[in-house]
């Protein structure tokens, strides 16, 4: 079982990188490269749209672990280590609702509903058009999530949101740099030895 006790050799852990239904999720191979250099051992989990947008070989070759999309069947080995703490980026709306609500229709969704029972450290970095930003819905499941221990970054101090179709032009801006200090500041505070949630 992984455990948040670490070592200058074995690194910070297994980090999940929760990647949603967006194209900003193109380019989620920056936050896996960033994590790497940190020392991270780094596992790829999307939900199905978020699958679209990524090129699952290429992660898997970058990563050494395959990409999951869906839950696993029953009696089936976990292909992946147990997490020591998780990003979610890019968040899109649908995700942030559901896992707010408690709802685990996706893998995606039943690890974070599964990581809060564990303590698992988690960073968000909701992404979405300015349009469907301002929802209250969106609003309140944030506010719940921050309530609820979940470090979530999100704001035009963080990063800009266009238009509906205009959000590749802030592509270039978006922070996985900042998700990952704002993980890794987190985690060097954690003192938890529990398991950890598996995939």
């Amino acid at each position: 079982m992984g455990s948040a006790v670490r070592t200058a050799d074995t690194g910070p852990g297994v980090l999940y990188v929760l990647v949603c239904g967006s194209p900003i999720a193109r380019d989620v191979g920056v936050l896996i490269d960033l994590a790497q250099r940190d020392g991270w051992e780094v596992c790829v989990i999307t939900t199905p749209d978020g699958r679209k947008f990524i090129d699952a070989a290429a992660l898997h070759a970058q990563t050494g672990h395959p990409v999951r999309s869906y839950y696993k069947n029953p009696g089936d080995e976990d292909l992946l280590p147990p997490a020591d703490a998780m990003i979610v980026a890019p968040a899109t709306v649908n995700t942030v609702n559901k896992w707010a609500a408690g709802i685990t229709d996706t893998l995606v969704l039943g690890l974070l509903v599964e990581g809060y029972g564990f303590g698992i450290p988690t960073v968000v970095v909701p992404y979405t058009n300015k349009v469907m930003a301002m929802h209250p819905a969106l609003h309140d499941s944030i506010a719940k999530l921050r309530n609820w221990g979940v470090q979530v970054l999100h704001g035009d101090d963080v990063v800009r949101l266009g238009g509906p179709g205009q959000n590749d032009r802030f592509r270039s801006q978006f922070p996985w740099r900042r998700a990952l200090q704002a993980l890794n500041t987190r985690f060097d505070t954690d003192t938890r030895v529990e398991p950890k949630a598996r995939s």
